[in-house]
């Protein structure tokens, strides 16, 4: 019954998606900038671990914040899964599970942040270690989630060049949202091996470089939500226009 209705009228589901993917978008963004580009100082770990300190509850927020974000992406990747089985069953669970390792990857990362957090507490087995080395262990722990956040993200990247050539292959999803689609993968590859393989590149090239991804993702997922998929399209993709 399920297969049934998603192929014969897959709008109500490609909008659950759109507005799962919207939630995401602006979830995943106050995370980054309204909490910890707020707390983090470049290069400081004494005044980064005084800010998280001080604003404890907010670090708290902004990982829950990123949990919600990981908990939107599991019904929007088998909701995108099932809108471009039709085009390929075989890509498109392809894609599916390169997304579920990138979230797989980026929820345990999640760790590294509450590991940060733990260093700053009061419990006395800490007092063990000198303030300046829990701020610097404080601050790897930190750095590590950066890392971790763009090996997922390597993961995503995949997703999205095959995803994107499902796009354009439909008739169904406008080509123009599969190219950029395409076009974030790429993106998100060359930041993320270049963090890993050049890292003054990457602190060169970014936050540019992930300009056109968000365009991307933002394009697709306001589709989702205004139109949706070309339902005659759709249907004769499956056969039966």
């Amino acid at each position: 019954m399920a297969n049934l209705k998603i192929e014969t009228s897959p709008q109500i589901y490609a909008r659950i998606a759109g507005v799962l993917y919207l939630i995401l978008i602006l979830v995943g963004i106050f995370a980054e900038i309204f909490v910890r580009d707020k707390l983090l100082v470049a290069g400081d770990p004494t005044a980064t671990a005084n800010n998280i300190i001080a604003s404890q509850f907010l670090w708290r927020i902004g990982i829950a914040a990123d949990l919600i974000m990981h908990i939107c992406d599991i019904p929007i990747m088998l909701i995108i899964y099932l809108l471009l089985r039709p085009v390929n069953k075989n890509l498109a669970l392809l894609a599916l599970l390169f997304n579920l390792i990138q979230t797989a990857v980026l929820v345990a990362n999640k760790l590294n942040l509450v590991s940060a957090l733990l260093q700053l507490g009061s419990e006395d087995y800490l007092k063990a270690a000198e303030s300046y080395q829990l701020h610097a262990q404080m601050y790897l722990s930190i750095k590590l989630h950066d890392i971790g956040f763009g090996i997922g993200l390597i993961f995503f990247g995949i997703t999205c060049l095959v995803n994107g050539y499902l796009i354009i292959r439909s008739g169904y999803l406008p080509k123009t949202i599969g190219v950029l689609i395409q076009i974030a993968g790429l993106c998100y590859l060359t930041n993320s091996f270049a963090l890993i393989l050049a890292p003054q590149f990457a602190y060169i090239i970014f936050p540019p470089i992930l300009v056109p991804a968000f365009i991307g993702e933002l394009s697709f997922c306001l589709w989702l939500i205004v139109k949706g998929v070309n339902l005659p399209k759709w249907n004769q993709r499956l056969g039966m226009g």
